[in-house]
């Protein structure tokens, strides 16, 4: 007889559903490069610099020679780091998965790069600002990440956060009312004429008339003052 497979956790299948990290991946890919494109555009335009597409899929315009390549290098950064960083919380919002978007990101960026051009990139500027770049990304949003991970959450009109262990305290009744309610409890046995332990046999009680019931539970019987001889 096969061995029956135990069912997979609720939304398992669907948190790692390939066509839905590839999804993610391609959106965050295409926020990458309108980012990069409307700063681009942007800085050109206020430089007073011819606009081009290699501006935004090539690597000669990002060197350390020139004033426009070190503004092209903080416009990489600036969009692979923050805006990045951004996009990762708002989309992925997962601490553990930020390494792997924000490193594919830049991976497939290098790869658009050297296809584009037909050579690997050559100046040590683009390197770094690349890795400045991914080692940003994945910081800030890791911490972005974390901190949206941490915010509390209401339950019922109650506030629970990270690690609150009110759950637990709030289905248990206070002290109080706990002390209460067992005293109420023996008051209700001994006039029902019960012992502490619940046992008709323990004792009896006495009215406030001088009226009562035996121990035995058999007829009621009434006290009468005796009369003293003289």
């Amino acid at each position: 007889m096969p061995r029956r497979r135990r069912p997979p956790r609720a939304g398992a299948l669907h948190e790692l559903q390939p066509l839905r990290t590839a999804a993610q991946i391609a959106v965050l890919q295409l926020l990458f490069y309108a980012v990069a494109l409307v700063l681009i555009v942007f800085t050109s335009l206020v430089a007073g610099q011819p606009f081009g597409l290699d501006l935004v899929l090539g690597w000669e315009a990002v060197r350390a020679d020139n004033t426009q390549g070190w503004l092209m290098a903080f416009v990489w950064l600036f969009d692979g780091s923050f805006c990045m960083a951004v996009a990762i919380v708002i989309l992925i919002a997962r601490s553990k998965l930020v390494p792997d978007f924000a490193l594919t990101v830049h991976a497939l960026h290098l790869v658009v790069v050297t296809l584009y051009t037909r050579s690997l990139p050559r100046h040590a500027m683009w390197w770094l600002t690349m890795a400045a770049s991914s080692a940003a990304a994945v910081g800030l949003a890791t911490w972005g990440c974390r901190y949206r991970e941490l915010q509390p959450v209401f339950f019922g009109g109650r506030i629970l956060g990270a690690g609150d262990g009110r759950t637990a305290r709030a289905s248990s009744p206070p002290p109080e009312r706990a002390a209460g309610s067992s005293s109420s409890s023996r008051t209700a046995d001994l006039e029902a004429g019960h012992g502490p332990g619940g046992d008709d046999e323990t004792g009896f009680v006495q009215g406030a008339r001088g009226k009562g019931r035996g121990r035995d539970g058999q007829g009621e019987y009434e006290m009468v003052q005796m009369k003293t001889a003289s």
